[in-house]
């Protein structure tokens, strides 16, 4: 939406070069900007040729061009005719004016806006200068979703979203890539993390009931001002990160919910290294057998208790001791003693970050 003062310092600046007086106006004819009170939209006419196939009429002794943006029309413009230049002075123009059109469509539409918000691209005052020109609420609370989905769909994952939540003045779908699909969800104020988990499992359950098999849900905290939206979008980010990472059996991950996971993933990778090193000797954490780590992990299951873990197991409770006591000869660390435990399982998930991460360079 280009300002009337916009338009008016555009004319002014075409009459300074061409010299004929010009008139911009709405499809109702109404004057929006004019370097000459002579010119006026004649409405009977100016409708039968907005009705018609030309892109430009010779009407009395004007001629009106069609200002068109993103294949749809606009404006007219009405140019004097008392130039022999007329034609071409009013198509070189209106392809100025089409191009200033787009260029504020690019700069202030919705879902641009959305995009630059979420990327962080955008100066303080712009946030709140846009989203008034917009009419988007700023103080309303938000909470930011995204919905991986595999590429070999021919879903359109954004539209099944949408049907979702059609209210296209308080919830903002985007896709930032051919992955990711956002939704920005407006939300009540009162709104508990549970009800940010029924909203993620509405999303999952549409997305599935339309065909789309490979679903990850990640969200969020709530923010309540338009300025916060980048960072609640950031969260889900890591949430969803985080999920691949240490919650490969979890469809839907919130950023509240992701416990020492978070804490691991911001971890620097030399200080990872270092502590991999100290509690396997130098040893990879992938080089335990697959026996090894369904034990470890039942184990972990059942909170270290030895009689459920061999039960679940099937297999004899001395079995599963003679094992642990394996694996305490190797590191030093007897998973029955609460303090060993918690160092082993906190190892074996810096140990799978660093997989991710080294995987991520590539």
């Amino acid at each position: 939406m280009v300002s009337t003062q916009i338009l008016q310092n555009t004319l002014d600046g075409l009459k300074n070069i061409a010299h004929v007086d010009m008139c911009i106006t709405d499809l109702e004819g109404r004057k929006l900007a004019t370097t000459s009170d002579q010119l006026m939209a004649e409405k009977d006419k100016m409708a039968a040729f907005l009705a018609s196939d030309d892109d430009s009429q010779i009407i009395g002794k004007t001629q009106y061009f069609k200002i068109s943006d993103d294949h749809r029309v606009e404006n007219v413009l009405i140019v004097d005719g008392k130039s022999n230049d007329v034609a071409t002075i009013g198509k070189l123009a209106a392809y100025q004016l089409k191009g200033l059109l787009a260029t504020y469509r690019d700069r202030y539409d919705q879902d641009g806006f959305i995009k630059n918000l979420l990327l962080d691209n955008l100066l303080l005052v712009d946030i709140y200068n846009r989203a008034k020109k917009l009419g988007i609420d700023t103080s309303a609370h938000r909470c930011v979703f995204i919905a991986e989905t595999s590429t070999d769909n021919d879903i359109n994952v954004p539209d099944v979203i949408q049907t979702l939540f059609p209210n296209k003045e308080k919830d903002f779908i985007t896709a930032i890539d051919e992955n990711d699909t956002i939704l920005v969800k407006e939300i009540d104020a009162s709104a508990k993390t549970n009800q940010l988990e029924e909203i993620a499992k509405n999303l999952s359950k549409a997305l599935h009931e339309a065909g789309v098999e490979n679903v990850s849900i990640a969200y969020g905290t709530i923010v309540n001002e338009i300025k916060e939206v980048s960072r609640t979008y950031k969260e889900a980010k890591m949430a969803l990160d985080v999920g691949k990472i240490f919650y490969e059996d979890r469809e839907i991950v919130g950023y509240a919910k992701l416990g020492i996971g978070r804490l691991i993933y911001q971890l620097p990778l030399p200080l990872c290294k270092m502590f991999i090193r100290e509690i396997f000797d130098g040893r990879n954490p992938d080089e335990f057998d697959e026996e090894t780590v369904a034990t470890i992990n039942k184990f972990f299951e059942n909170s270290l208790n030895v009689s459920e873990t061999s039960r679940q197991l099937y297999i004899h409770r001395n079995t599963l001791v003679y094992r642990i006591d394996k694996l305490q000869r190797t590191t030093g660390l007897d998973l029955r003693i609460f303090d060993d435990a918690i160092t082993f399982k906190i190892a074996l998930m810096v140990g799978k970050y660093m997989k991710y991460m080294e995987n991520q360079d590539y």
